[in-house]
C-alpha cells in the first residue's frame, strides 16, 4: 500500500512539473535573453528610486526643479518615441536596443559624479534619449511571446522586474544609512553603470525579428524624423477604433500617476512626517506586491480576459492614493502594495489588449506614439504635481488622480472592446 501511495505522489509530482513546464514553455530565444538582461539591470534598477527627490534637493535643487527635471526627461522621452518606433518596424530592433543599452549604461556616471542638480538634468536628458529604443524592446517582446501567452508574458516581465528591484530599496536604505544621503546615492549610480554595461553584452545575443531589414545609419534618426511622424499618424486609420481609447485611457493613467510620482518622497517627509531614513521601507510592498500578483493576474488576462485587469488597474490606483494622501507609515505602506496591483493589472492587461489589436508591422509605430503621447503627458504631468505641491494645497496632486479616476472607468467599460481575433506573433507561425 505504501509503495502505491509512494508511486502517486510521484507521478503527481511529475504532472506538476511538466504542467509549469507547459505553461512556461515560451521563455526561450530573444525572450529569454532579454529576461536575463531584465535581471541583471534591475538588480539595481529600484536602488536609487526611494532617496532620489532627497538627492536632488541636496544638491540644490529644492524649488520647481523637481518638476523641471519630470518635465525635460518625459520630453526627451516623446522626442525619441517617434522615430524609435518608426526605425524599429523600418530597420528591425536588434541594433537600436543593443547599442543604447550601452548608451544608458554611460549616463549614470553625470548621476554618479553630480556636483549640482543641473548634472542629474543633463543625466536624465541623455538617459532618455538613450531610451530610443523602447518601442524596438516592447515590439520584440510582443514579436516573441505567442499570442496565447501575452497575459503570462507581461506579468512575467512584471514578476521579474519586481522580485529583482525588492533588494534595491533594502540595500539602498543600508547605504544611506552607513555612508549618508550624497555618497550613498554615488556609489549606487556607479553599480547601475557597472550592471547595465553587463547587461549591454549580454543584449548582444539577440537575433533581429523583422526580415530583410536594411542596417540602421546614425544618420536615420535626424532624416526619418518627418517620415516617423506622418507614419506614426497614419497607422491610427487602419488599427481598430478600441486601440484609440486604449490609447486615451492609457495617457490619462500616465498623467495621474505622474502628479503624485513627482512629490510623493517630499510629501511623505513634510506633511506626513515620515522620516528620511524610514521612507525606502515603503517600497518593500510595492514590489513584493508585484511579485505575488504577478502571475495570477497574468492568469487572469490570458483566461478571463483584458478588460477586468484594466478595472481593477484604476480601482487599486484610486484606492491607494486616497490612503497615501491621509496616512502615515503603514498606511502608505498598504497604498504602495495597491499601487503595485495597479501597475501589473493595467501595464500587462493594457500591454496585452495592444497586441491582440495591431498587426506585427504596426507595433513599433503605435509603441511609439503611444510613449511620445504619455511621455508628454507624464513631463507636464510632473510639473503640475510639482507646481501645486507647492502654490496650492499639498493634497491637490492626490485629488487630482482621483478625479481622473472617473473618465479612465468610463473609457474602459464603454469604448474599448476586445477584439474576436487577435492578431498574430511570430511564435504563431
Amino acid at each position: 500500500m505504501s509503495l502505491f501511495v509512494t508511486r502517486e505522489r510521484k507521478l503527481e509530482k511529475v504532472k506538476i512539473i511538466e504542467n509549469i513546464r507547459r505553461e512556461f514553455s515560451f521563455i526561450s530565444g530573444n525572450y529569454r535573453v532579454l529576461i536575463i538582461s531584465w535581471i541583471i539591470m534591475d538588480l539595481a534598477m529600484e536602488m536609487p528610486s526611494p532617496n532620489f527627490q532627497y538627492y536632488v534637493q541636496a544638491l540644490g535643487g529644492t524649488g520647481l526643479e523637481l518638476g523641471i527635471i519630470g518635465l525635460a526627461n518625459f520630453l526627451a522621452l516623446a522626442i525619441v518615441a517617434f522615430p524609435g518606433g518608426y526605425l524599429a518596424d523600418k530597420y528591425g530592433r536588434r541594433r537600436l536596443i543593443t547599442t543604447m543599452t550601452f548608451g544608458m549604461a554611460m549616463s549614470y556616471l553625470f548621476f554618479a559624479f553630480a556636483i549640482s542638480w543641473h548634472f542629474i538634468l543633463i543625466g536624465t536628458l541623455l538617459n532618455s534619449v538613450c531610451l530610443i529604443y523602447q518601442p524596438a524592446l516592447f515590439a520584440m517582446v510582443q514579436d516573441s511571446v505567442p499570442t496565447e501567452r501575452r497575459g503570462m508574458g507581461s506579468s512575467l516581465t512584471q514578476l521579474i522586474h519586481g522580485a529583482f528591484n525588492t533588494p534595491g530599496p533594502i540595500i539602498a536604505g543600508f547605504l544611506f544609512l552607513k555612508f549618508g544621503l550624497v555618497m550613498s546615492m554615488r556609489l549606487i549610480y556607479l553599480l547601475m553603470t557597472l550592471l547595465f554595461l553587463i547587461a549591454a553584452v549580454w543584449r548582444l545575443r539577440l537575433t533581429e525579428t523583422m526580415r530583410n531589414r536594411d542596417p540602421i545609419q546614425l544618420k536615420y534618426f535626424v532624416s526619418s524624423y518627418p517620415t516617423a511622424i506622418r507614419e506614426s499618424l497614419k497607422v491610427w486609420k487602419i488599427v481598430p477604433r478600441s486601440t484609440l481609447w486604449l490609447f486615451v485611457g492609457q495617457i490619462i493613467v500616465m498623467f495621474g500617476m505622474a502628479l503624485i510620482q513627482v512629490i510623493n518622497a517630499v510629501y511623505a517627509r513634510d506633511v506626513l512626517l515620515i522620516p528620511e531614513e524610514q521612507w525606502w521601507l515603503t517600497f518593500i510592498p510595492l514590489l513584493l506586491m508585484m511579485i505575488v500578483a504577478s502571475i495570477p493576474i497574468g492568469m487572469m488576462i490570458d483566461r478571463i480576459g483584458r478588460k477586468i485587469p484594466l478595472i481593477l488597474g484604476v480601482l487599486t490606483s484610486a484606492l491607494g492614493s486616497w490612503l497615501f494622501m491621509n496616512g502615515d507609515l503603514v498606511t502608505i505602506m498598504i497604498a504602495m502594495a495597491l499601487f503595485g496591483i495597479a501597475q501589473i493589472a493595467f501595464m500587462a492587461g493594457s500591454s496585452a489588449l495592444f497586441a491582440d489589436l495591431v498587426q506585427q508591422e504596426n507595433r513599433g509605430k503605435v509603441i511609439g506614439f503611444t510613449n511620445f503621447a504619455g511621455y508628454i503627458a507624464m513631463g507636464f504631468g510632473m510639473l503640475l504635481g510639482n507646481y501645486l505641491y507647492l502654490s496650492s494645497s499639498p493634497q491637490m496632486p492626490f485629488l487630482g488622480t482621483l478625479v481622473l479616476a472617473i473618465p479612465e472607468l468610463l473609457i474602459i467599460l464603454l469604448l474599448i472592446h476586445e477584439p474576436k481575433e487577435k492578431a498574430a506573433s511570430i511564435q504563431d507561425s
